[in-house]
């Protein structure tokens, strides 16, 4: 079994945010306001597969679509041109927000819009009016994550091996 480091991060301020941008009028992130379990599972499979998200793999349609349909889960999608580059999940905790799950679609990796997609997610976080946004990665994601979070101005609370 491989070992795994899990670090969690927080935002207490969204003034702490230090954004990313793209010029490129190809990009756009949309909420998905008819939510749809399917839809959430293909974003799931689409980008956690080559970091070997596994956990939700197993639930069934029903789970899915209780899931999705959650009042207090929120999910925006990363569009380039008509190609889905990425997506994120937003949930709320009574005066937390998570970003439950993020990243990029395998075709976007590494050109330079992680930090663009992560900052678009802590701003939906914020403003959903929290008082904190938090998330965690671990060291089966990209070997960037980490350093995307820390670099927009998340601070690690805590770190599980």
């Amino acid at each position: 079994m491989i070992p795994v480091t899990i670090t969690y991060l927080e935002m207490s301020d969204r003034s702490q945010l230090c954004p990313k941008t793209t010029n490129d009028p190809r990009f756009r992130v949309l909420e998905v306001t008819e939510k749809n379990g399917e839809f959430n599972r293909s974003l799931y499979v689409l980008v956690g597969e080559t970091w070997a998200w596994q956990d939700k793999l197993v639930w069934s349609p029903e789970q899915w679509n209780s899931y999705a349909e959650s009042k207090n889960l929120k999910t925006f999608v990363a569009y380039m041109d008509e190609a889905i580059a990425g997506y994120f999940e937003l949930l709320i905790q009574e005066q937390n927000v998570e970003i439950k799950y993020f990243g990029l679609a395998p075709d976007f990796i590494g050109k330079g819009l992680g930090g663009v997609l992560l900052t678009k997610a802590i701003e939906a976080a914020w403003q959903l009016n929290p008082t904190r946004v938090w998330v965690h990665t671990c060291t089966l994601d990209h070997p960037a994550a980490l350093q995307n979070y820390l670099s927009r101005g998340m601070t690690v609370y805590d770190v599980c091996k």
